[in-house]
């Protein structure tokens, strides 16, 4: 398998298991959007809290650019990156995006 396709079954594996990790009684659901021609990867939580507050977000996305995955947004408390990492992505394929360029020279992943 080379080496894209290998990470898109990483990012929609990571995604699809943190969508399952939510209770099937909790009123938020975690939902898989996967764009796999644009190569573009979300994790979006929505319904209702208490009856009377709407939830809706992104909490993870995720896209392949130029070879590379690009972190755009992580606000869980387990990282991606690192989940990624884990399964065998190298440190330098993986953009942690959300950090201005000027950081990411201090991360030990890729700079863009």
């Amino acid at each position: 398998m080379d080496k894209l396709s290998l990470y898109r079954q990483f990012i929609q594996e990571s995604l699809t298991d943190r969508a399952k990790l939510r209770s099937s009684v909790d009123p938020v659901k975690s939902q898989t959007v996967f764009d796999r021609e644009g190569d573009h990867y979300q994790l979006v939580n929505l319904g209702w809290k208490d009856s009377s507050t709407r939830i809706y977000g992104c909490a993870i996305h995720v896209d392949i650019i130029d070879g590379k995955i690009w972190v755009q947004h992580d606000g869980t408390e387990d990282a991606i990156a690192d989940q990624l990492v884990s399964k065998g992505v190298p440190k330098q394929d993986i953009v942690i995006a959300y950090h201005a360029p000027y950081v990411r020279q201090y991360t030990e992943f890729a700079l863009g």
